[in-house]
């Protein structure tokens, strides 16, 4: 008989970036009031800019939270949508290189496994007129940040499929060739993995696959090591909460999930709650209690998964 995928189960933390900041807070919360023993630590909680001492002073106090709280962080990401690699300067480039290769090393301290962000994002001109130049300075990139994991210890970096062509991986096809373009030639000095968010994909396409988050876990579950999940209905992008108000009309099922992982081929997942909420009334003072809602929603599953 074959073994189960194992799939853990976790929350991203971009729903505490100006509300809880303190480690301590969001971990007590985490734990205590979610039941989780899983984040996904994200970038603006402890930038790479800051000065040594004060990202030192951070990571101190985080460890010393998730070690109360028995928290764990496998995967960390970032948290705007920056240019990044693709930006039109060289110079702003390679700060961005410096920049992910300390935001690596602080995830490396705080015990996760990887680290990822979106691809990068083309400027409007540069996607007219010189696409293919920054494509390669891309992947260049992403390449020397791949080297960089490998020699302080991560087992991968992670890119996010978006959902236009600007922002890369818009649609099946076209991550596919972005894949083929990571692995080609130069091989990366660790695995370049996908972070599926089944809220993305290109509306426009032609093909109903591309906006389909069966499909696209059909295509790629061996390549993906975690998941950003949310509720989504016809109009997407709304980093929903699982909320009976939102699953009438949704789309994800925890079933259907589950099993388009385990179909795909996956080992090994974590799938995180990835959340957002306007800083306006009501969604301010229901931010805890739609997270909560939102865990016990798929809490059942979870359990049946041992996760």
């Amino acid at each position: 008989m074959p073994m189960k995928t194992k799939i853990n189960f976790g929350i991203h933390l971009g729903f505490a970036i100006n509300r809880y900041p303190e480690p301590e807070e969001w971990a007590r919360l985490v734990a205590e009031e979610l039941g989780l023993h899983e984040v996904q630590f994200v970038s603006d909680l402890l930038q790479p800019h800051f000065p040594d001492d004060v990202i030192d002073r951070q990571v101190d106090l985080v460890l010393k939270a998730l070690q109360k709280y028995k928290i764990k962080t496998t995967h960390t990401f970032t948290s705007p949508r920056w240019n990044y690699f693709a930006n039109p300067d060289a110079g702003q480039r390679d700060y961005w290189l410096w920049w992910f290769k300390r935001y690596a090393s602080i995830s490396q301290r705080l015990g996760a496994k990887s680290t990822g962000c979106l691809l990068g994002v083309y400027s409007v001109r540069d996607y007219a007129e010189r696409r293919d130049y920054i494509f390669n300075e891309v992947i260049r990139g992403w390449h020397e940040l791949a080297a960089h994991a490998r020699q302080i210890g991560l087992e991968c970096v992670t890119w996010e499929p978006m959902s236009i062509p600007r922002e890369m991986g818009e649609t099946i096809q076209e991550t596919k060739k972005i894949m083929a373009a990571l692995n080609q030639n130069t091989k990366p000095a660790v695995p370049i993995l996908i972070c599926l968010d089944v809220d993305h994909g290109d509306v426009s396409s032609a093909d109903p696959d591309d906006i389909d988050p069966y499909a696209w876990i059909k295509n790629f579950g061996k390549q993906i090591p975690l998941i950003h999940l949310k509720q989504r209905t016809k109009d997407l992008f709304g980093h929903k909460p699982f909320t009976p108000q939102h699953n009438e009309n949704g789309i994800i099922f925890p079933e259907r999930i589950i099993k388009a992982i385990e179909d795909s081929g996956a080992t090994e997942t974590t799938i995180y709650l990835e959340l957002s909420f306007r800083e306006r009334q009501p969604y301010e003072n229901n931010v805890i209690k739609d997270l909560k809602a939102s865990v016990e929603y798929w809490r059942p599953f979870m359990q049946e998964r041992g996760a």
